[in-house]
């Protein structure tokens, strides 16, 4: 581990221009890449105190050996350098981007002398068009199939062309007017790739042009009387509208736009992105990223715009000459299209839909501007059909990161090796095989609730999982996290306790239980003790948890916290966290044991505050039933009225007697109205409801 003082630069060393850095292993190998509008103020923040870095920036500078950087002239052009770099030397600790799958297009190779269309995977060619991603290649055959009926270009390989060519007959499709037969010169070699060009239109979202084309070529025919042309016209329209059908219209026609979201947490996050062109959908792509540098989702959208549109920048440059300029020129798009590159409106589309801006939107929106030749809009979607677009957006990545964590999960050998790495973590003596989890979860100190998840084999056992109300030495509720976390412990394992004693465990002493904690007659539930609990808190929440089993006089059982902050094991007695590897299958499981603590405990929480605030006061007074509830409150108009009523007036309400009038007042007698602010006003409401029905 290297002492980042050995190769700090001097202050003075490094220049205050916009510029590219990057650091250096011991090997000489690149481990990160990095760029700055300022390259001394960005440089300084790396070789502050390490204990002020985040832990991942901490490994990478100790595992750094020296430091470089090259100055640029402006930000933009860091941005591309940046890119360039990051593809050329792979750096371990930068973003990495894996596209959840290969997939696939619609390619029209306009680069050959007679264009083909057909599927095609992997890199980008130059002189090929592009049109998708698809889902499936299935769905790509099937438009394919609709509209060869209108655009009959060559989709046959080179092999099959030359065959046919030799002998003079044209292949099947020929024979079936789903191909116009160039191979035999049926159609000469100029026609054919004005053909294609119109395809290349229509895939592009020129649709209404075309249909009105043939609409009014089937009109012509129809009253020349040719109705077996007309007949023809009249299925080509069809077959065209068949095929835009299958792309879901989704916003105003013309619209070409990337809609992009994220959701992820510490240590992943899924992208997804829909390209709609010509209003509508036309792809789907998705990546899962690992969060190997410490960024925000703001960074992460930077990096994404850079992977995504940096092969744009890698063809601009293929297709250029050194002695063209540096700086970003409107190409001439007839030019491109005649010769087959790929279009920029198809590659960078007018808008781009992020889920939050980059840090400088404005940097980003000039280097796209300079990809696309024109004016990109970089945006957040506020309203409308783009927001609900991107909100669909949203759920698929949202589910994409579920599957993703759902199979990384259900491996029987990650499991192995995610457990095992926690044993040799916090070195206990055995995988442990089941792990609790422990949360508490409130609003503002008010009804506190408590979760107990249960995972066992690093699989989630539902059917075990438990929720606690907290009720505090008072019993309305502790007074902090610790005190809720030490009092749901001890009533855990006292019922662990009194389970073993239910078995027939004679080393216990009937005192150690409390009668209150004591678990019925049939229930055995909590007999099995867990291999290890998981706290979700830092130290102040394990030393409240390891007191609580310190009380009881339970030592089979380890224990540990996680912070969620910067994801550090903490084990009682420890001044110091264990930090595992950020892709350690290990600190995975443990992550997703504590988050799933979480969310139960949120839905306990927010089911006992629901039922609470609609609960009154006048709910428990026996006798009093919803009629003469309704009957009371309508009647004294709230219950601020109503507990200043005697028994004698409450009396004269209809359907209430001496007794159920003096049970009213004795329950009110009892109750102040700060404590039942939510259920006056439900009683409030419970009484206009009544009035109106006596009107």
């Amino acid at each position: 581990m290297a002492d980042p003082a050995t190769y700090r630069p001097r202050p003075g060393e490094i220049p205050n221009s916009p510029g590219v850095y990057r650091f250096r292993d011991e090997h000489g190998r690149v481990i990160y890449v990095g760029k700055a509008k300022n390259l001394r103020q960005r440089l300084s923040n790396y070789f502050q105190d390490l204990a002020n870095l985040h832990h991942r920036t901490r490994t990478m500078v100790t595992t750094a050996a020296s430091v470089e950087w090259t100055v640029v002239g402006t930000e933009v052009e860091a941005l591309a350098l940046e890119y360039t770099w990051i593809q050329q030397y792979d750096p371990r600790f930068n973003v990495k981007y894996r596209d959840d799958k290969s997939y696939p297009y619609l390619a029209v190779t306009l680069g050959e002398e007679i264009p083909r269309a057909q599927v095609m995977r992997g890199a980008k060619r130059k002189g090929t068009r592009y049109f998708g991603p698809y889902g499936h290649a299935w769905a790509i055959r099937e438009t394919l199939d609709q509209v060869l009926r209108v655009f009959p270009i060559r989709t046959c390989s080179a092999g099959v062309y030359r065959r046919a060519a030799r002998s003079g007959r044209p292949c099947l499709l020929g024979y079936i007017d789903k191909c116009s037969a160039p191979c035999v010169g049926r159609i000469s070699p100029e026609d054919h790739r004005a053909l294609a060009l119109d395809f290349c239109d229509f895939m592009s979202g020129e649709t209404k042009r075309f249909e009105k084309r043939l609409t009014s070529e089937m009109t012509e025919a129809a009253e020349a009387m040719e109705y077996e042309r007309a007949a023809r016209l009249r299925d080509d329209i069809e077959a065209l509208r068949r095929a835009t059908e299958k792309n879901a219209v989704v916003l105003g026609d013309g619209t070409d736009a990337d809609v992009f979201a994220l959701a992820g947490d510490e240590l992943e996050a899924a992208v997804q992105v829909f390209h709609v062109r010509g209003g509508r959908i036309r792809g789907q792509r998705g990546w899962v990223v690992e969060k190997v540098e410490d960024v925000s989702d703001a960074e992460l959208v930077e990096h994404l715009l850079q992977q995504v549109y940096g092969a744009v920048a890698d063809l601009e440059a293929a297709s250029g000459t050194d002695e063209e300029p540096a700086a970003p020129r409107r190409p001439d798009h007839e030019a491109r299209r005649r010769r087959g590159d790929e279009a920029p409106s198809d590659a960078v589309p007018r808008e781009v839909l992020v889920p939050v801006l980059p840090p400088d939107p404005g940097q980003v929106t000039a280097w796209l501007t300079g990809l696309r030749g024109a004016r990109v809009d970089l945006r957040v979607p506020q309203r409308g059909d783009k927001k609900e677009l991107a909100a669909t957006v949203l759920r698929n990545a949202e589910h994409s990161l579920v599957l993703h964590k759902t199979r990384r999960a259900g491996d029987l050998t990650t499991r192995s090796q995610a457990l095992q790495e926690i044993q040799e973590a916090l070195d206990l003596d055995s995988a442990p095989l089941r792990i609790e989890c422990y949360d508490v979860s409130h609003t503002g100190g008010t009804y506190q609730s408590a979760s107990m998840v249960v995972f066992e084999d690093g699989l989630p056992r539902k059917s075990e999982y438990r929720t606690f109300s907290i009720r505090g030495p008072e019993g309305d509720g502790a007074r902090d996290d610790t005190a809720a976390m030490h009092e749901v412990i001890t009533r855990r394992f006292k019922r662990y306790l009194a389970d073993r004693l239910k078995a027939g465990d004679v080393e216990l002493a009937s005192g150690e239980v409390d009668p209150d904690d004591a678990p019925p007659e049939d229930t055995k539930r909590f007999a099995y003790p867990p291999s290890l609990v998981v706290v979700d808190g830092g130290p102040p929440q394990v030393a409240a948890a390891a007191r609580a089993l310190a009380d009881l006089g339970v030592t089979d059982v380890a224990l540990c916290g996680l912070a969620k902050r910067l994801e550090e094991v903490w084990i009682p007695g420890d001044d110091y966290p264990v930090v595992l590897r950020r892709s350690s299958e290990g600190l995975y499981l443990l992550q997703r044991v504590r988050d799933e603590a979480h969310r139960f405990a949120i839905q306990a929480h927010r089911k006992r505050r629901s039922k609470g605030m609609v609960a009154s006061v006048l709910d428990d007074v026996p006798g009093l039933g919803p009629a003469r509830k309704k009957a009371l409150l309508a009647h004294f108009g709230s219950v601020k009225k109503l507990r200043a009523a005697t028994a004698e007036e409450i009396a004269t309400v209809r359907g209430m007697g001496a007794a159920t009038a003096a049970a009213v007042v004795q329950a009110l007698a009892g109750t102040g109205g700060a404590r039942n602010g939510g259920a006056n006003a439900q009683d409030t409401a419970a009484a206009a409801a009544g009035e109106a029905e006596q009107r």
